[in-house]
């Protein structure tokens, strides 16, 4: 509970309610001198039913790989303070801060929806990622399956399918994983922000330590399922100059690639951020954000496409620079392989008993 002397939501990301740009009211907070009680609890997190009518969407922007998602959730308990994703959650009424990691969204029916895609006469075989928007291996994905049975639908119908996490969960998957590797099928992103411990409780709360998430790639590549590391996102300031570090553990594990972007504060992320900067970097906040803004032609928000995920300037080349020395080192020689787009079977006339 947060009290007068600004006391921190310990297991949180986000240390506040931003305010919902789609909402004409909302409740704050302007003299503690007038409230008797505290005004913010930490809140439990809370489970509802989603119920789309489509589940595989396309993906417009060109900065990114694969053409569709697939999100079997809408929000995300692992709590990191930097999600781009937060900001969606403001479409389903809640604010982007402390509601995005708290009342979470399930799609039960996801697997079905993509069987009924697969099973569409028009659909072409493109690859898939899991997901797009929030962790397909978020904690609640332990008692929910969902990713679980939509690997079985990709299994059954030989459809390639891409995943990016940072949970080690993924490895509760590992008979259907070998099951898509054997033909090509899947393809492995381990996401790893930093070595540091004490700041990736601070930033990433209820994800998988480094340490797991290494170990993790570890056990995917000896079970010979194709992983790379997704060093993600760079903040200057805070992780930037852990790159090297991060690749080589990974390469030395069995990683076969490396990708990165840094960092951009869109929408309310730019509240959220700074105000969690602030609370645990004092001495560098503001520094830190005026060298986000240097990555994004002078402001912490960018939407221009090839720009916002890798950004410009002096300090974006440094920072491509040393990614690309320690890409060249590590991984020489190694590569991820190409997705099958041949195995595909149309009706999903392989049975499998998982």
């Amino acid at each position: 509970m947060i009290d007068k002397n600004n006391s921190y939501f310990k297991g949180r990301g986000a240390q506040l309610q931003s305010q919902n740009r789609f909402l004409l009211q909302s409740i704050v907070q302007e003299h503690w001198e007038g409230i008797d009680e505290d005004w913010l609890e930490n809140p439990k997190t809370e489970v509802r039913i989603e119920h789309p009518k489509s589940i595989v969407n396309p993906i417009t922007s060109p900065d990114l790989g694969l053409s569709f998602s697939l999100n079997p959730y809408q929000g995300c308990e692992h709590g990191c303070v930097y999600c781009y994703a937060r900001n969606s959650h403001e479409y389903y009424g809640y604010s982007a801060g402390l509601d995005f990691e708290t009342k979470l969204m399930v799609k039960p029916y996801a697997p079905n929806l993509l069987e009924n895609k697969l099973l569409s006469k028009s659909w072409k075989v493109s690859p898939i990622s899991l997901s797009g928007n929030t962790d397909c291996y978020q904690p609640l994905e332990k008692d929910q399956k969902i990713t679980r049975e939509l690997l079985k639908v990709f299994a059954r119908f030989r459809h390639p399918v891409g995943l990016i996490t940072k949970n080690s969960l993924i490895l509760r998957d590992l008979d259907l994983l070998k099951d898509l590797a054997s033909e090509g099928l899947v393809q492995v992103y381990i996401s790893i922000t930093t070595l540091d411990e004490e700041l990736r409780r601070k930033m990433e709360p209820r994800t998988a330590s480094a340490k797991k998430r290494l170990a993790t790639i570890e056990a995917l590549s000896n079970a010979n399922i194709p992983v790379s590391v997704m060093n993600a996102p760079i903040i200057p300031g805070l992780n930037h100059h852990e790159i090297p570090a991060i690749l080589k553990a990974a390469s030395e594990r069995g990683a076969l690639g490396a990708g990165y972007t840094v960092v951009r504060l869109n929408g309310k992320l730019e509240q959220i951020f700074s105000d969690w900067l602030k609370k645990n970097f004092p001495d560098r906040s503001q520094k830190v954000m005026n060298q986000i803004a240097t990555l994004h032609g002078g402001k912490v928000q960018d939407n221009q496409f090839g720009r916002r995920m890798k950004g410009e300037g002096v300090l974006a080349k440094s920072i491509q620079q040393l990614f690309q020395q320690s890409r060249k080192k590590y991984f020489f020689g190694k590569a991820m392989p190409e997705f099958n787009l041949k195995a595909f079977r149309r009706g999903g006339m392989l049975s499998f008993d998982f």
